[in-house]
């Protein structure tokens, strides 16, 4: 159960900020998850939404390290709703279930691709100490540029923070999601 009554509807929030839940709609279908917290501060919800679509359609960065990075950084914040909500987008944008497996059991990612594998290590890395080593760090840079690095590096941070918003105001996973382990 939230700690805080989650936002459904325009009737949660003032008039003036009633586009901005249109805008949540538009992006999701309906308010879930983060955004039924975050709405309860209209204004910064409305700064946060543009990341969605962004990492949803504008990236550089690829759906296979997209979703390493997002689900590597998830699983490590812990964030049983994110991880179910990115869990079934990973599935969708092909993602393979061993990878998905691998990430949920924190396991050793050197059975990935070369570049999944130094992503994960990459993100691990961030989440655990707020740094990353130069090695795993100049490979990403040297495959991939530096603007890659910055939005792989930036997504996996906002889907660390929207961890931080569902922990911290226990917002219950889907029943039908995927699963984190006990």
């Amino acid at each position: 159960m939230p700690r805080v009554a989650p936002i459904t509807g325009k009737a949660d929030v003032p008039a003036e900020h009633h586009a901005v839940v249109d805008d949540v709609i538009g992006v999701f279908g309906r308010i879930r998850g983060p955004f039924s917290v975050l709405l309860h501060s209209p204004k910064m919800a409305s700064k946060l939404l543009p990341m969605v679509t962004f990492n949803r359609d504008e990236t550089i960065v690829e759906p296979n390290p997209r979703f390493a990075a997002i689900l590597s950084a998830v699983r490590e914040r812990e964030g049983a709703y994110v991880w179910a909500a990115q869990v079934a987008a990973a599935q969708r944008a092909g993602v393979p279930e061993a990878t998905i497996d691998l990430l949920r059991a924190k396991g050793d990612p050197s059975s990935l691709p070369a570049d999944e594998a130094d992503v994960v290590t990459f993100v691990r890395q961030l989440m655990r100490t707020n740094r990353t080593d130069k090695a795993v760090f100049d490979r990403l840079k040297e495959r991939h540029g530096v603007q890659w690095l910055v939005e792989m590096t930036a997504i996996a941070n906002y889907y660390a923070m929207l961890c931080g918003v569902v922990n911290a105001f226990e917002v219950d996973a889907p029943p039908d999601g995927d699963k984190l382990p006990a």
